[in-house]
């Protein structure tokens, strides 16, 4: 299983209602795209100096799943507003065993 981890620093004036449409985008991908075994996500709550400010974390069956996701009808319009209100965005996969909960 791979685990894949992205933070985002927002922009200062990242709209409410833009924000609000890629949470929600978020949450309709959930058992909605094959080898997504599990999507969370939320914002930063210890807001200290070296803190990125939103979190995603979803658990993939294997590799090739995550560029299906990558490419998938309902993660890329959600690059519209990710990319543009975003000052950094980084990213880790890694493997995880199975069982891992």
């Amino acid at each position: 299983m791979i685990r894949h981890t992205v933070l985002f620093k927002f922009k200062p004036g990242f709209p409410a209602e833009q924000r609000q449409a890629w949470t929600a985008g978020l949450d309709r991908m959930r058992g909605s795209i094959p080898g997504l075994i599990a999507l969370t996500h939320g914002p930063d709550v210890i807001r200290s100096e070296r803190a990125f400010d939103y979190a995603i974390v979803a658990d993939f069956e294997s590799v090739a799943d995550i560029e299906v996701y990558n490419t998938h009808p309902l993660h890329e319009p959600l690059k519209e507003y990710s990319f543009p209100n975003s000052e950094q965005i980084i990213s880790v996969d890694f493997e995880i065993p199975k069982d891992t909960p």
